[in-house]
């Protein structure tokens, strides 16, 4: 039986994860993300209802969709295909839906 150097498995298993990394990075299946892609999409302000009190609303519409996704409000961009993001508050609290 041939003794196998630990050196050749070492050298072997970290070939195989950086060459994993690098193929799922390229093929977009990795994605490292960025301090920008943390941008400020829209400020939104929550209107509180109080009986008998009047409202001024525009009536066009936001450029933005909300949809719960698994418990949470997710924003789409109307404009921007394939801008979305999560809905967070000031303390960057993630916003909760009810399905």
């Amino acid at each position: 039986m041939e003794k196998v150097n630990p050196l050749h498995l070492i050298a072997t298993a970290i070939g195989t994860l950086l060459v994993t990394v690098f193929t799922l990075s390229h093929y977009g299946y990795l994605h490292v993300s960025k301090p920008e892609d943390a941008l400020l999409l829209a400020e939104y302000t929550m209107l509180k209802t109080i009986e008998g009190e009047d409202y001024r609303l525009t009536l066009k519409p936001a450029e933005q969709t909300a949809h719960c996704i698994e418990g949470f409000l997710v924003l789409f961009d109307n404009n921007k295909q394939g801008l979305t993001g999560v809905l967070v508050d000031d303390k960057k609290r993630v916003v909760r839906c009810q399905l």
